[in-house]
């Protein structure tokens, strides 16, 4: 298991916690909040390890848990009595039959309620207090939040609880106000091309991802396991040498893509134990692969208008040259919000082929370079 000493690239905010272990009255209430896949949940795993560890150790690096203890032990296997994960899924298993049949699409009070605030007020287990880390804590409900808000300002002796969120300003500044903010940047690109490559990941792909994630070690194994990187090659390239009548042939070709990708995906979650629908799934890998296209075109942009600053797609540097060359930079700008509209209209039940026809279309007929 990390422990807090192993924790890399978020000084800062390991010794913002440190200090509040050590200070005589610990906040009972973090905000960890900062980009996904910047080790915010890892860090608050081994903060609950610490603080419910019987013997933590001292060394150079701060306090942290001892890894041996029987709480240790406990949390290790998955079942500390004291350590409660809450996200929004946990829908599926409350006790109400109408709650478990629900779609849910953010963290309503009965997740909050069943799995945070009543569980709070009972006696801790071993008698080391309890810790709750509510996963995508800016997804809760304004109700949610409002039903939480006593719990965050007044916890049981022991009760700390931390939220996890990536746009904390989506909040309720209440439920701001009672919290101490925890702020996690993104991590040095060498590091995540470093994690990446220990991974197994090729060079040349593994330094793509620490760019195209801006610094995030977790979406990019996310990416990087899921085969996206061959497919935004090849879609790149046909886009680049596509001409203005565009390819009747690709969006045909796209939609069979992110078919694939799917269907690997749900895969994948069969194998470790999770369930993703073909449906759910094929709508992530097609936004997926809207925002890596999008994500071309800006390069493009920053070519045609000279703006200083690497390429996110360097690895194809010369067939965003290629797009440069052939769009206005309005017109490139014009694509890419296209590219972004076509993003939200696939989870409006919109076809996906239907959308890819047009995200061909979009790449191909913008107005063209004047000279």
């Amino acid at each position: 298991m990390i422990e807090l000493c192993d924790i890399v690239g978020q000084g800062a905010a390991v010794e913002r916690l440190r200090r509040a272990m050590d200070s005589r009255r610990m906040p009972h209430a973090f905000l960890f909040a900062g980009p996904r896949g910047v080790g915010r949940r890892t860090t608050a795993v081994a903060f609950a390890r610490t603080l419910l560890c019987a013997e933590p150790a001292t060394g150079p690096d701060g306090r942290h848990a001892c890894g041996k203890c029987t709480d240790c032990t406990l949390q290790a296997a998955g079942s500390h009595p004291d350590f409660h994960l809450v996200y929004k899924e946990l829908a599926r298993f409350h006790d109400d039959a109408s709650v478990r049949g629900r779609v849910m699409q953010g963290l309503g009070i009965p997740v909050i309620r069943s799995y945070l605030i009543d569980p709070a007020c009972r006696a801790s287990g071993r008698g080391r207090g309890k810790v709750f880390i509510v996963r995508e804590a800016d997804l809760m409900s304004r109700e949610a939040q409002n039903a939480l808000l006593k719990t965050l300002e007044e916890p049981p002796p022991g009760v700390t609880i931390v939220l996890l969120c990536r746009r904390p300003e989506q909040m309720l500044p209440t439920t701001r106000s009672r919290c101490s903010v925890v702020r996690f940047g993104a991590l040095p690109r060498d590091f995540v091309a470093a994690r990446l490559v220990e991974q197994g990941v090729a060079g040349d792909e593994a330094d793509f991802w620490a760019r195209y994630t801006e610094g995030s070690v977790g979406r990019a194994l996310g990416l990087a396991s899921g085969g996206f990187y061959e497919v935004k090659r090849e879609v790149i390239e046909q886009l680049a040498s596509m001409g203005s009548a565009g390819d009747a042939a690709l969006g045909e070709r796209l939609t069979g893509l992110t078919d694939t990708l799917a269907t690997a995906a749900v895969s994948d979650a069969k194998a470790n134990g999770a369930s993703l629908s073909k449906n759910l799934a094929s709508r992530q890998a097609a936004g997926t692969m809207l925002e890596l296209i999008a994500s071309a075109f800006r390069d493009a942009m920053r070519l045609a208008t000279g703006a200083e600053g690497p390429l996110i797609h360097s690895d194809q540097s010369q067939a965003v040259a290629a797009l440069a060359g052939r769009h206005h930079p309005t017109a490139l700008a014009e694509i890419v919000e296209q590219l972004s509209a076509y993003e939200r209209l696939l989870w409006r039940n919109v076809n996906a082929k239907i959308i890819w026809d047009n995200a061909v279309i979009t790449c191909a007929t913008a107005a063209p370079l004047r000279l």
